[in-house]
């Protein structure tokens, strides 16, 4: 079985081929911002949930047969949600809020097969290290957390900034492989039925 994955993280694809799973990608075309205006006043467990199922069903249109996945990730630090930062000015400014603290990554997952849909949110607590104003900037001059939900990765440059994770590692990549697993099982299947490049 195949699984059609509505999100262009590379992230994501990578660590669903890391779990024998080689998705297709489609991305949509939803305008999150509208998705979240529309929904008013939500938890940021429930907006990565909402939007998540915004990018499931978009793709899941154009693909009525297919088992579409789609997710969001955000970062909540202190009560504020943080989302990709808009410039590398941001970067910073967030990094340097975020070092020696510790926040939450919400990863929301929306699961389509046919006329059942169903869905989950990952919540996983990430501690920062206590990075200085050089290792900020020039982690920001990569580029890498310009393009990442909360400014920073766990599985690239950004690693070494982190210095513990309570939950579940792959819910801070931005997809969980457990929460996947459980989410399949609900719908009758198994994760093993979706592995088509296990050596």
């Amino acid at each position: 079985m195949d699984l059609l994955l509505a999100s262009a993280s590379p992230a994501r694809r990578a660590t669903l081929r890391s779990a024998g799973i080689d998705p297709t990608v489609a991305v949509s075309a939803v305008d999150e911002p509208a998705v979240l205006a529309a929904a008013g006043q939500v938890a940021p467990a429930e907006a990565v949930l909402l939007l998540a199922r915004a990018k499931a069903r978009d793709v899941a249109a154009g693909y009525p047969d297919a088992l579409v996945l789609g997710c969001d990730s955000m970062l909540e630090l202190g009560g504020q949600v943080l989302g990709k930062p808009v410039d590398a000015a941001d970067a910073v400014r967030r990094w340097q809020e975020m070092r020696g603290r510790s926040a939450v990554l919400h990863t929301g997952h929306w699961l389509i097969r046919g006329e059942t849909q169903l869905g989950a949110t990952s919540s996983t607590t990430v501690h920062f290290a206590e990075v200085s104003d050089a290792e900020i900037t020039a982690y920001v001059a990569t580029g890498e957390p310009l393009h990442v939900a909360g400014a920073f990765t766990v599985d690239g440059l950004g690693g070494a900034f982190v210095t513990g994770i309570e939950g579940d590692h792959h819910g801070v990549v931005g997809l969980s492989l457990p929460l996947l697993r459980e989410l399949l099982g609900r719908l009758g299947l198994s994760i093993t039925d979706l592995w088509n490049h296990v050596s």
